[in-house]
């Protein structure tokens, strides 16, 4: 990595129709060039994504020669049938898998109802990760949360949580977006008291929708700052404005973030490329390689 410039990664979820598809793969040309370290290809709620999510991570590292990464998670199958989908993923050169708890399927209430550990699964994503480790020789990633996971019954349990997964093999841990930088760098210092010397790679979500993100907010337990309102009060009808706005915004969070050190950004790409490329440029990070053909 050039001095100066940070390493970046992306983050995509699995198409649900042809448009979408071709959507998603649209971005990926136009972010591909960028050379991310990795990208990562989400699962929904209870693994219902599981083959979308394979048939897209494969297809990115065929096609593009980038390290792709699978979202792994506990819900929905047993141990062994976890171990056989990890060793399809070895075998298809997949070498990064990014092990998470996950969240109920629909039909147990989705995304916020309880989570009630598979019948012989893997129980949460320490026990993952110790069980991937065994699988194969996994690069592992990890969840982490600034400002503490909403079913955390509190700050201290939820970093005893991400103290397990790190001491079960983790190689790198990615937040869940913020927009309080103070509050992840209390949380740095939290980790590094704690004994946790992995990574903890930012993760930042551009605002393309600012209802949508406040909703996303809510549900991950993230502080919306008053400024950030102010900032994209009345651009709902404008969204040239609200484009550039929402560009300037999280460049000026990372580029914060930059000035503190930081030299490795994670980006939820909502499967868009307009704002995560603007992004990127004002950090210094240009094309490395041909776009895509």
């Amino acid at each position: 990595m050039t001095s100066g410039i940070p390493s970046v990664s992306f983050e995509f979820f699995p198409p649900k129709t042809e448009k979408m598809e071709q959507s998603l793969w649209q971005a990926i040309q136009r972010l591909a060039p960028l050379g991310p370290s990795f990208v990562s290809v989400t699962y929904g709620a209870g693994g219902s994504t599981r083959e979308r999510t394979h048939n897209t991570v494969t297809r990115i590292q065929k096609e593009t020669g980038i390290a792709a990464a699978a979202h792994f998670t506990c819900v929905g199958a047993t141990r062994d049938e976890i171990d056989a989908i990890a060793r399809t993923y070895w075998d298809a050169g997949i070498r990064h898998l990014v092990a998470l708890r996950g969240d109920p399927p629909e039909t147990e209430g989705g995304v916020g109802a309880r989570y009630v550990p598979h019948p012989g699964g893997y129980a949460y994503a320490a026990d993952l990760v110790e069980g991937m480790r065994k699988v194969a020789d996994f690069e592992i990633s990890v969840a982490a949360y600034p400002e503490t996971h909403p079913e955390a019954p509190s700050a201290q349990f939820d970093l005893d949580n991400l103290k397990r997964k790190v001491d079960a093999g983790a190689t790198r841990a990615i937040t869940q977006f913020f927009f309080d930088n103070d509050a992840y760098f209390r949380f740095l210092d939290r980790c590094a008291a704690a004994g946790i010397t992995v990574p903890i790679v930012p993760g930042i979500l551009p605002i393309t929708n600012f209802a949508r993100a406040v909703e996303f907010a809510g549900k991950c337990g993230a502080s919306m700052p008053k400024r950030l309102a102010e900032t994209f009060e009345g651009l709902d009808a404008d969204p040239e404005t609200r484009q550039l706005v929402a560009a300037t915004v999280a460049a000026e969070q990372c580029q914060a973030l930059q000035a503190q050190g930081i030299k490795d950004f994670h980006f939820y790409t909502l499967n868009r490329s307009e704002l995560t490329v603007a992004i990127c440029r004002m950090l210094g990070v240009k094309a490395k390689q041909p776009a895509i053909s």
